[in-house]
């Protein structure tokens, strides 16, 4: 009887790391020094210096985790650790773009959960798989902080608010085809080995680019006025849901009315004499 050895493993150590060919090290090398130049201690330039070996390579491959460890004076396993505690450092091959999906709670029931599952089937790949044609890596992300323009994708890390299955379909169609893309808030898209680079510290050299971050929108800046306490215009931004007109002037809770912990403090064991806070009680007392 014969016993077929594919897909057996005989628990083999697996072979080191082919190291880099000696223009890429001797590049990485002189980029690291640069990097570890900004650290009192060298251990806290693991972060940056593992956006470089991904700029290099557009993940952070065992040659790279590799080249970290002796440039730190780290075991593998640290700089292992590291690499596959945090998202953002990519541990296979990817896509030049990589597109995030939101389909955290706000997201998703804005719409994140469609736009994931039409992005699926369009462009034919699941979650965290790379399209054929080498272009567009999709993922789904659990927040991108940016709730009050939700639903939100990001590629490369920048943003494009207030998306539709409709125009996140346009927008990958347009990253495969080579169609210059902008987005809702942030610095134009590069390719997701540059935008490694630029996360390891380096400078962004495109014209303009910097320039071209901006700042909060609108939606931002309204929840930043209301944390200041500042007027607003007439307008609500939400529909009240209490059948009050929208004219209704503001006036102080009912006992039967809820208030959040955003509105004013509340009467607590703390503040309030007549409830004072005793030490707890043992059991059986």
């Amino acid at each position: 009887m014969t016993t077929s050895r594919q897909d057996v493993s005989l628990g083999m150590p697996q072979l080191p790391a082919t190291p880099y060919p000696a223009e890429v090290r001797a590049r990485l090398d002189a980029d690291a020094k640069e990097v570890l130049a900004r650290y009192p201690g060298s251990r806290s330039a693991l972060l940056p210096l593992l956006h470089l070996v991904q700029s290099e390579e557009g993940y952070v491959s065992r040659t790279g985790m590799a080249f970290c460890a002796e440039t730190l004076d780290l075991t593998t396993a640290e700089v292992t650790a590291v690499a596959t505690f945090y998202s953002m450092y990519r541990r296979r091959p990817s896509g030049d773009y990589q597109v995030g999906v939101c389909t955290n709670t706000l997201c998703a029931v804005m719409g994140g959960d469609a736009i994931f599952d039409t992005l699926k089937e369009h462009l034919g790949v699941g979650n965290n798989e790379t399209t054929e044609d080498g272009k567009v890596t999709l993922e789904h992300i659990e927040c991108n902080a940016a709730c009050d323009f939700a639903p939100v994708v990001m590629v490369n890390w920048e943003f494009f608010d207030n998306q539709t299955p409709q125009s996140a379909t346009q927008l990958v169609d347009d990253l495969i085809a080579g169609r210059t893309v902008e987005p809702t808030r942030g610095a134009p898209i590069c390719s997701y080995k540059e935008t490694a680079r630029i996360l390891a510290g380096f400078p962004d050299e495109r014209p303009g680019a910097v320039e071209a971050t901006g700042g909060a929108g609108p939606a931002s800046l309204v929840g930043l006025k209301l944390a200041k306490g500042e007027a607003l215009p007439q307008a609500r931004v939400v529909s009240p849901r209490d059948g009050q007109p929208k004219s209704a002037q503001p006036h102080d809770p009912s006992p039967s009315e809820h208030l959040s912990s955003h509105d004013a403090p509340q009467q607590t064991s703390a503040s309030d004499p007549e409830h004072p806070a005793g030490p707890a009680a043992e059991e059986g007392e």
